[in-house]
C-alpha cells in the first residue's frame, strides 16, 4: 500500500488561469464556429460597455481576417475612453478581475472571464501575444500581451509608445486564433453581431468578412442607455457568507451602522426588530415540546414576533445580549451570528428591492431595433415592471414581436440577456422554455413554423442566473419564466389585433372583388331594361362598391384603435 507521502508527491496548486485553460469549453470555446463568436462577444461586450459608461455613442468594428486554414487574424476595435496603461495587464491578463464582477450592477458580463479568457484562448490556439492599442486621449500605447497561467497574471512583452496628433481615443485589440471557422451560420459572428445590433440600435457596428466585404449596421438611435447604477445588497438575495465577508471589510463603526448602510431597505426600525427576530429564534431552540416548537415558528412567519417574546419568562435578558451585537465593531462579527442575522432575514418582511439601478432597452428602442435590421410590416415591444427572483435579486423581462416583411417564414426567438445575444444552448433556457409554452392559435399564428415571426426577449438583472459559465442560457427560476410568459402574451395580444385587422381586410377585398366582377354583366343586363347607357350604369355600381367597402375600413380602423 502506497504511504501518504507518495501519493501527495504531485500535489500542486492551480491557479484559476491554469483551470480555464485545461477547461476552456467552459467559457463557450467548444467547436470552431462558436469558439470564433465566443471571442469577438467578449471583445465587442466590453466596448459597449465602455462607451455607455463614458456618454460616447458607440462605434465597433469588427475584422477578421484569413490567415490560412482555420487560421485568422481577429481585430476590434472602439471609440470607447480607453485603458489606463498600468491597468492593461490586469484587463487583458488577469481572470476574475475587472470593474464589475465584485459589484452589484447590471452588466454585460458579470464573471471577470471575458476578455482574459479570450486572450488565453488565442494564446495557447496559435502562441501568439494578443496586440493591444489603447488610448484615453494622450499618447497611443501599443502593448503585446500574454497571460502567466502558473500566476493567473498578465505579461506585457513588448511595449511601444507612439505620438497622438488627432487625439485618438479608444481600444484596439488584435488577437491571433486557431483552429477554429468563420461562416455564415446562426451561430456565427456575422448572425452574433446583427442581433447586437437590434438590441443595442444605439451603436454603430461594422464587419469586415474574411474576403474583405463590408457589411455594416447603422445605429438606428441617438440616445445613450444611461450606465446602469450600482444597487445595494437585499436583505432577502443575501447569504451567510456574504454578511460575514462584508462585515470584515466595511469601514462602518458597529454592525448595526453596517447593516442600514450597507443593505437596502433595512433603517434604524429595521435594525431594531432584527433584533427581535433573532432574540425570538435563539429562544425558540429552548423549546422542547416539538408541537409547541413549530407553533411558535409559524406565529414568527405570520410578523407576530412580541407575542412570541411574551411567551417566555425572562426574554429581555437575551434581548439586552443580542442587542449588544449590533454595537460591536462589524470586523468581530462571528460566523454564527452573521448565519442568525440571516436567518432572521427570511422571517421578516421587508420592501422589494429598489429597481432604479436596472437599465432596459425600451419598447421604443426595441421596436427601433426590429424595425431598422429586420424591415418587418409589423413590430410591437412590451418592457414589464420589475420584479425579483429568489426573494431579494431585481430583474426586469422585455419581449419584442416583429411580423412579416422581410422576415422568412419561419418562428424564430432571439434570447437575449442584458443586451447580450445568447446563441448556444437554446434548448435548457427559459426563454425558450417560456416561448414553447405559449399556445401561438390563439393569437391568430395558426402555424408558427411557416409565419414570418421573431421573438426577441431580453432578461435584465444585476445577476442574470446563467446555467454555465459561458453565459449562453439562463435558468429555469419560476419568476423569470413568468415573467416572460406574461410580457410574450400581452405582445402577442397585440400581434393579435394586426392579424385580425389585416384579415379583415384581405377578406373585404376578396368580397370587393367578387362583386367588381359582375359589374359589366349587371350594367349590360340593365342597360337593356333602362336604356341607359352601359358606361354610365357601370360607373355607378363601381363608385357605390368603392363607397360601400371605405366605409367598412374606416368602421374597422375606428374598431382596431379602440
Amino acid at each position: 500500500m502506497a504511504e501518504a507521502s507518495q501519493l501527495f508527491k504531485e500535489f500542486k496548486i492551480q491557479s484559476v488561469s491554469e483551470f480555464f485553460r485545461r477547461n476552456a469549453a467552459m467559457l463557450g470555446y467548444t467547436g470552431k464556429v462558436r469558439s470564433l463568436t465566443t471571442l469577438v462577444h467578449e471583445a465587442v461586450t466590453n466596448a459597449l460597455d465602455a462607451c455607455e459608461e463614458a456618454g460616447i455613442p458607440p462605434y465597433v468594428r469588427v475584422e477578421i481576417e484569413e490567415l490560412g486554414s482555420e487560421h485568422y487574424r481577429v481585430v476590434i476595435e472602439d471609440n470607447g475612453p480607453g485603458i489606463p496603461e498600468k491597468y492593461i495587464s490586469h484587463v487583458f491578463g488577469k481572470m476574475l478581475a475587472g470593474t464589475k464582477a465584485h459589484r452589484n450592477i447590471q452588466s454585460r458580463g458579470q464573471q471577470g472571464l471575458g476578455i482574459s479568457g479570450a486572450v488565453m484562448f488565442a494564446q495557447i490556439t496559435s502562441g501568439k501575444a494578443t496586440r493591444v492599442v489603447t488610448s484615453t486621449g494622450g499618447e497611443i500605447v501599443e502593448a503585446w500581451v500574454k497571460i502567466d497561467v502558473d500566476r493567473n497574471e498578465g505579461k506585457i512583452i513588448k511595449k511601444e509608445r507612439h505620438p497622438n496628433p488627432k487625439g485618438w481615443r479608444g481600444t484596439r485589440i488584435e488577437l491571433e486564433v486557431k483552429n477554429v471557422r468563420y461562416i455564415r451560420s446562426r451561430q456565427g459572428v456575422y448572425w452574433y453581431l446583427k442581433l447586437t445590433a437590434i438590441a443595442n440600435p444605439h451603436a454603430h457596428i461594422e464587419l469586415v468578412e474574411p474576403d474583405g466585404r463590408l457589411i455594416v449596421f447603422p445605429r438606428s438611435s441617438e440616445e445613450i442607455p444611461d450606465p446602469p447604477v450600482e444597487m445595494k445588497p437585499h436583505p432577502r438575495g443575501v447569504l451567510t457568507d456574504d454578511v460575514y465577508r462584508m462585515a470584515k471589510k466595511t469601514r462602518r463603526a458597529t454592525v448595526k451602522r453596517f447593516l442600514v448602510g450597507e443593505f437596502s431597505r433595512i433603517s434604524d426600525k429595521k435594525v431594531d426588530e432584527l433584533v427581535e427576530y433573532i432574540t425570538a429564534l435563539r429562544l425558540i431552540k429552548t423549546e422542547k415540546d416539538h408541537k409547541v416548537r413549530e407553533q411558535l415558528y409559524e406565529r414568527l412567519v405570520k410578523g407576530e414576533v412580541k407575542t412570541v417574546l411574551r411567551s417566555f419568562r425572562g426574554y429581555t435578558k437575551v434581548l439586552k445580549n443580542v442587542a449588544k451585537i449590533m454595537e460591536k465593531p462589524p470586523e468581530k462579527l462571528s460566523w454564527h451570528e452573521a448565519e442568525e442575522i440571516v436567518t432572521a432575514f427570511k422571517y421578516m418582511k421587508f420592501l422589494a428591492p429598489p429597481t432604479h439601478g436596472l437599465r432596459p432597452i425600451g419598447e421604443e428602442n426595441i421596436t427601433k431595433g426590429l424595425r431598422g435590421i429586420l424591415k418587418p410590416e409589423f413590430v410591437t415591444a412590451v418592457t414589464r415592471p420589475p420584479k425579483v427572483y429568489s426573494g431579494g435579486i431585481p430583474f426586469q423581462v422585455e419581449v419584442g414581436i416583429a411580423y412579416g416583411g422581410e422576415i422568412p417564414s419561419g418562428f424564430d426567438v432571439f434570447r437575449y440577456a442584458n443586451r447580450v445575444p445568447l446563441l448556444f444552448d437554446a434548448g435548457s433556457c427559459v426563454t425558450t422554455i417560456a416561448a414553447r409554452s405559449i399556445e401561438w392559435k390563439r393569437y391568430k399564428v395558426d402555424d408558427p413554423d411557416r409565419t414570418p415571426l421573431i421573438l426577441m426577449i431580453n432578461v435584465i438583472s444585476v445577476h442574470v442566473p446563467y446555467t454555465g459559465t459561458g453565459k449562453q442560457s439562463i435558468a429555469n427560476v419560476e419568476e423569470i419564466y413568468n415573467e416572460i410568459r406574461l410580457a410574450i402574451m400581452d405582445a402577442a395580444r397585440r400581434l393579435q389585433t394586426y392579424l385580425s385587422g389585416k384579415h379583415r381586410r384581405l377578406h373585404q377585398a376578396k368580397r370587393k372583388k367578387t362583386f367588381q366582377r359582375y359589374v359589366p354583366e349587371i350594367a349590360k343586363a340593365l342597360s337593356v331594361l333602362t336604356g341607359e347607357p352601359e358606361e354610365r350604369v357601370s360607373e355607378y355600381f363601381i363608385s357605390f362598391i368603392e363607397s360601400h367597402f371605405s366605409a367598412k375600413e374606416g368602421t374597422a380602423e375606428v374598431s382596431e384603435n379602440a
